[in-house]
Formats: structure tokens, sequence, C-alpha cells
């Protein structure tokens, strides 16, 4: 780091003197800065390597793959858009995918004037331990999947896109949308969120084997898994605060819509905030900062 380090200075210097205002001569600037920081961080400040990976590690790495994102977030929501209009022209669509035990469960349940009895089928610790695992795993197989050249990954945004699509049509024919956004999205928008990140994990990971760039298909590969598993770390606690709400705060659908309202507001703010909005600032902060040149 310290040799890479002299280096980048040299290159900065000469830089700034040639080109002062080349995009080049900020990109080195930006380089320069992470190593700086890295090598003479001040370790009377420094935090801990978790708290680190929070709040620079892994948002450097959001950053790194905001495509990647924003693609994976276009393709889980065409193929939720597609779902809903193929339900609203065929009677059997949300049967077929949902299958007619879910169905005619909620079906059930609605004459009984409680449309959101599921979430109130079983005791909260067994519901929270149960919907975190198969969080983690559904989403742990959209990353993994994207070791297919990313189609994998694609397949299952698919699967899980037109589930959602199938799944919210249903309750908006039923005349329950509005209610079912302000009751299912109290944990849906943590636990979709997580799918589309993972989806930006795995499309990572996929495309680091199709498009190495300058770098051996292998080194591409390791780097684009090692930044998958990153993001799939930090979604981690998101599972767990989804499944947390789905087992435990769910089950009051009667709540007053204000607080609904304030738990779904609150996870959207997060979810844009801490995964759009912070790694853009964090990364223009960083290529900011001022360097020695000597």
């Amino acid at each position: 780091m310290a040799t890479q380090f002299t280096e980048l200075v040299n290159d900065l210097g000469y830089s700034k003197t040639f080109y002062p205002h080349s995009r080049v001569t900020q990109y080195l600037n930006g380089l320069s800065s992470r190593i700086y920081l890295g090598i003479y961080r001040n370790k009377k400040e420094a935090s801990s390597r978790i708290f680190r990976f929070w709040r620079t590690e892994l948002p450097l790495v959001i950053r790194r793959h905001h495509r990647q994102l924003l693609y994976s977030f276009l393709i889980f929501t065409l193929f939720a858009v597609m779902a809903a209009f193929s339900a609203a022209h065929d009677e059997t669509f949300v049967r077929g995918v949902l299958g007619d035990q879910y169905v005619d469960m909620t079906e059930d349940n609605i004459s009984r004037g409680d449309p959101f009895g599921v979430y109130k089928s079983d005791n909260q610790a067994s519901m929270f331990t149960a919907i975190a695992v198969n969080n983690i795993k559904v989403s742990f197989t959209v990353f993994v999947a994207g070791i297919f050249v990313s189609l994998g990954t694609i397949w299952n945004l698919f699967t899980n896109g037109v589930m959602l699509g199938a799944f919210q049509y249903y309750f908006f024919a039923k005349g329950l949308g509005m209610k079912s956004v302000l009751v299912i999205w109290i944990h849906g928008t943590l636990e979709i969120s997580s799918i589309i990140m993972a989806g930006a994990a795995g499309l990572a990971l996929g495309n680091s084997i199709l498009f190495p760039r300058t770098h051996g298909r292998l080194y591409s590969l390791k780097k684009g898994g090692k930044d998958g598993a990153k993001i799939m770390i930090g979604l981690v606690p998101i599972f767990i605060t989804a499944a947390f709400f789905e087992g435990f705060v769910t089950r009051y659908s009667g709540m007053p819509v204000w607080l609904s309202v304030s738990i779904l507001g609150a996870s959207l703010y997060f979810v844009i905030w801490y995964f759009v909005v912070y790694p853009i600032r964090l990364e223009k902060k960083i290529k900011n900062t001022p360097v020695p040149e000597s």
C-alpha cells in the first residue's frame, strides 16, 4: 500500500502540474485519498473494524455497483408489472403463481373479515425464525445464482417479481389494495429491497465473469465475488429486521394508519438514504479530500 501510495502521489503531482483540470487528475486524487486515509488514519479516532465496515467499506462497495443495483431494480419491477398485467387479463394466473391452497386460504380469511389472517397463523417467535431463515435463503440464492453469468440472478428476480406482482394485484382486485399496502409493506419494504440488493450482488458476480475489463477473468471473479459477499453480509441485519416486522408487527393489521405509514416511510427512507444517497456523498467526499504531494 505504501509503495502504491508513493507512485500515485508522484503521478498525481505530475498530473496536477500539466493537466490540473483533467478527469485523470480527479481519478488519481480519489485513489490517493483512499490509500492516504488507510495509512495515516489517526489511531485514537479509529473505530472498530465492524463500524468502519458499515460506515465506509460497505457504502463504497455499493457505490461501485450502483449500475447493477439499477438494473436489478428495473428487472424486478418489470417482471412484477408484467405479472400484474397478466393477472388482470387471466383469472387463472394468480392461482397458477401463488397456488390454489394459498388463494383458497386467503379467500376464506377475506370472507371472515380478516384478509391478512395468514400473518397471525403462528406465534411470533416461530414466525420470526422461519421468515428470517427463508429471507436469507431466498436472497443468498439470488446472489449465488449470479455465478451462471448473471442469468441465474435474472431468473430469480423474474420468479420473485412475478410472485410479488400477482400477489399485490390479487388484493387490489379484491378491493383491498391500499389496505394491503399499509399492512404488507410494513415488512415488505425491507424484504423486497433486500431481494433487489441481492440481485445487484448477483449481477456484480456474474458481470465480473462476463466483463473482466483489464483484469484476468479469475481475478475479476474473485473481486466480484468479494464485493457481492460484502453486500450480502450487509443485508443480513435487514433480513432480520424485515422478519421481525413480519412476525411481530404485521399481524396487527388494525393498527392506526399513521403508525403503519410511519414504519413504512422510515423503512423506505433508510433504504434510499443508505444504499443510494449516502454512498454517492461518501465517494464525493473522498474524492475531494486533499492529498499531500510529498
